[in-house]
């Protein structure tokens, strides 16, 4: 469903007199989750068509699982935001999409820049535009080579709340969105994606209110195993919440009295039931290091420690799940490179992260 033109072009008109003194560019960047595309969004997306011929709107986190931060596909975002868009605008705007690359930021950066040069046509006429709101918008310095916009709002409200109010029932979303994606989410609401998304977050809630006493926000210490062998990773398939029904690392809280790495093979032996003995796995061990995006998962601040365990070549060890797995197996790495959006939370970076190397 598409605003009419006349609707568009309305709002279209409605620009910021001072950007628009700035002159055209050729192109202009736009760059965002757009989860959900939200008043504040749109209201840039016009400041973009008014200042460039042509815009690129850059859909990030895309090819992940859902998530309640990321409850919707790249494409279903994109359909979003171009329901809100008449024919005519529409044919202005081209839309990429990008995947996350936690922990390496250069191989974000040169993968989203391939993609601009391509859809800009190498132009030299190219503004990025955006709101720098909070931490997370970081990347906006990451472009030195556009001309930055920065782009004041009148909606002081973020994304999160939007999502908050919408998997809660809460009809007070619909003011927070354009109409036309209001439209499409009463829609999305009757999915079985939806209900996924709001048991995984009734989950988060309950989490985060045992600790709501606390003194101080807690920060939890986790570790995991990346375990390779003849081309193969070693993962599992959550049986619970958070993350039920994605592949993940073998992994688990740190106990009071356990090390790091004792905690890591007790949970792989646990979980994989692993036919190699504690001794001969931490012999294999060929590196580890600490993961601390501080946005890694909806649970809190959690910081996992991952060793890489290379186990050689030769045939597979038996394995066979156990303690919260709903299974396990030996996933061949030719697979795991286009299953990002398979994976829990940034097992499927820490993953890449390491084996990288190697």
């Amino acid at each position: 469903m598409q605003a009419s033109t006349k609707e568009a072009n309305a709002l279209h008109t409605n620009s910021n007199e001072g950007i628009g003194k700035m002159g055209k560019f050729d192109h202009c960047i736009f760059i965002g989750r757009f989860s959900p595309f939200q008043k504040a969004h749109e209201y840039i997306l016009n400041e973009a068509l008014n200042i460039a011929s042509n815009v690129v709107i850059v859909i990030g986190s895309s090819n992940t699982a859902r998530t309640v931060k990321n409850p919707w596909s790249a494409d279903e975002r994109q359909e979003m935001i171009a329901a809100t868009l008449s024919d005519d605008l529409l044919a202005r705007v081209q839309f990429i999409q990008i995947n996350d690359y936690l922990y390496n930021d250069n191989l974000w950066v040169s993968a989203l820049q391939s993609k601009i040069d391509v859809a800009t046509d190498y132009s030299e006429s190219v503004a990025l535009i955006g709101f720098e709101s909070d931490e997370t918008s970081y990347y906006l310095k990451l472009f030195p080579q556009y001309k930055y916009v920065q782009c004041d709002t009148e909606y002081d409200f973020h994304a999160t709340q939007v999502r908050d109010l919408y998997f809660s029932k809460d009809a007070a979303y619909k003011n927070m969105v354009p109409e036309h994606v209001y439209h499409w989410l009463e829609r999305f609401r009757t999915t079985p994606q939806f209900e996924y998304v709001r048991q995984e977050k009734e989950f988060i809630d309950n989490y985060k209110e045992q600790w709501r006493g606390a003194p101080y926000s807690p920060t939890f210490i986790t570790a995991d195993c990346v375990v390779i062998k003849s081309g193969h990773i070693l993962v599992v398939t959550r049986k619970h919440s958070p993350g039920k029904g994605l592949l993940a690392l073998p992994g688990g809280f740190v106990g009071q009295k356990e090390k790091i790495q004792e905690a890591a093979l007790r949970e792989l032996k646990e979980e994989t039931g692993i036919k190699i003995n504690t001794p001969d796995l931490k012999k294999c061990i060929v590196e580890s290091k600490i993961f601390d995006d501080p946005q890694r998962s909806a649970r809190g601040r959690t910081i996992t420690n991952a060793f890489l365990i290379n186990l050689g070549i030769g045939p597979l060890p038996q394995i066979k799940a156990g303690d919260d797995a709903e299974s396990c197996e030996w996933l061949a790495l030719s697979d795991f490179y286009s299953m990002s959006d398979e994976f829990f939370e940034d097992h499927w970076s820490i993953v890449q992260n390491l084996i990288s190397k190697f």
